[in-house]
């Protein structure tokens, strides 16, 4: 029984493909293990959206080398499909496949017998045009769920649809079966993750049923406690979406919403579908309906052109708008992109400070959040990750939550009173549940 492991970089995309994978490997008679435990394949699934995940691919191959000398080593994911014959020439890869090979894997390298040279297995982008149900497993209280895959929008700065395609959906039919599947085997919630989730209804390049169809017909899945929508653009969020979240039992009041820049100027060169006054009229419309959700923010700082007083637009909008969190990405290059043929590059130093800031902001966003939620009743979702005894979670409206270990609360929802902040990091304690695990639905 041949072992195979496996490694994933980048987004919770990534993380459903690669789990499907796996099970395909499981389904054939493989062994999956460790990263450690001497594989005889390795299948590293990676990323492109920063410079970064380039390094980091050779080096994960490099020590996939050092454990096992005479394993298979096989790189998929974005990189894979951007840049094939580079990836083909670091030291040690055995084969590359591109995003329209990765999930006919184990068909493709039958065998799994290291050739002389490394094979490349990437065709053209555009055939890239099937959608490949994949949810994660690797987590027994959530899993990542993709509904939707690839991108039709042409930000400036972005490689997405260059390494994923064209946008394209699974069906409402088909996701439904598989929330059942989900249900079936005891997790409580389902994060919903695409490219561009909200543009989710779109099957070979005609749009056959909307995300809001899509949240309404999950709504009634019986035996997932929680949906959660992990990324959507503010162009796409509309307001039915907003107060059905809103008013519904079991999509929870959290929205991650990309803005990527508060200066007009900037989103204009981005190419982004919006202005800045569309984002606050957004997160007004989620304040009114759900006064304590939980609003993240994707920001970029140190794009092309990006004066000082630019940024500081950007920082002052953000420090203005009500809103949770930030994350916050350093502008990088990226080949076959119109931003990097841009002039006015903002110098690496300076990136790194307005990183620094943006940083400092969302770490003051976080702790104001979470002292509106002192004294409120929350439901949090324990989870099995147990430090120096104590035990974490999160709430619907994602406040991370710390109590003392209980095995009884593992995976179990639980009401609870949140009474202060920790100290030593950025967690909410509770008092005593305030009565016994919520049953499923």
């Amino acid at each position: 029984m041949k072992k195979v492991a496996f490694y994933t970089l980048g987004c919770k995309l990534n993380y459903s493909e690669t789990s499907t994978i796996s099970r395909m490997f499981e389904q054939k008679g493989y062994k999956k293990v460790d990263f450690t435990d001497f594989p005889d394949i390795f299948i590293i699934n990676t990323c492109s959206v920063t410079e970064n995940a380039d390094k980091k691919c050779h080096k994960i191959v490099r020590e996939a080398r050092g454990i096992s000398p005479d394993a298979y080593v096989a790189i998929i994911g974005c990189y894979a499909q951007l840049k094939p014959k580079e990836i083909s020439e670091i030291p040690g890869v055995d084969a590359v496949l591109g995003a329209a090979e990765k999930f006919r894997l184990v068909e493709l390298l039958d065998g799994f017998v290291r050739p002389p040279h490394a094979t490349i297995y990437a065709s053209d982008i555009a055939q890239a045009d099937t959608f490949n149900t994949s949810y994660s497993m690797h987590d027994r209280t959530r899993t990542f769920l993709k509904v939707q895959d690839g991108c039709d929008y042409s930000c400036t700065f972005c490689t997405i649809p260059l390494a994923r395609g064209n946008s394209r959906s699974d069906s409402i039919e088909n996701i439904l079966k598989t929330a059942r599947e989900i249900a079936a085997t005891d997790v409580r919630e389902v994060v919903l993750t695409g490219v561009n989730t909200g543009d989710f209804g779109l099957q070979n390049g005609i749009r056959v049923e909307r995300f809001i169809d899509l949240a309404h017909a999950l709504d009634q899945v019986e035996g997932i406690d929680r949906f959660r929508i992990s990324s959507i653009e503010p162009n796409l969020l509309t307001d039915e979406i907003i107060s059905f979240v809103a008013g519904s039992q079991r999509f929870v009041p959290h929205f991650h919403i990309p803005l990527q820049s508060g200066s007009n100027k900037i989103l204009r060169l981005m190419r982004r579908r919006y202005q800045r006054e569309l984002y606050v009229e957004r997160v007004a419309r989620i304040r009114e309906l759900m006064p304590h959700a939980c609003i993240g923010v994707d920001v970029i700082v140190g794009f092309p052109g990006e004066t000082q007083e630019d940024f500081l637009e950007t920082y002052r909008f953000l420090n203005d708008l009500d809103i949770s969190y930030l994350h916050v990405f350093t502008y990088s290059e990226r080949e076959n992109t119109p931003a990097a043929e841009m002039p006015n590059p903002v110098p690496g130093s300076q990136r790194a400070d307005r990183s620094k800031m943006l940083h400092i902001l969302s770490d003051k966003k976080r702790r104001k959040f979470y002292e509106q939620n002192i004294g409120r009743e929350a439901t949090v979702l324990f989870e099995h990750d147990i430090e120096n005894g104590m035990m974490h979670g999160f709430t619907e409206n994602y406040v991370r939550v710390v109590a003392k270990y209980d095995p009884v609360l593992v995976n179990e929802l639980r009401r609870v009173n949140l009474c202060r902040i920790s100290d030593e990091s950025l967690l909410m304690e509770v008092e005593d549940t305030v009565e016994e695990t919520l049953s499923h639905h």
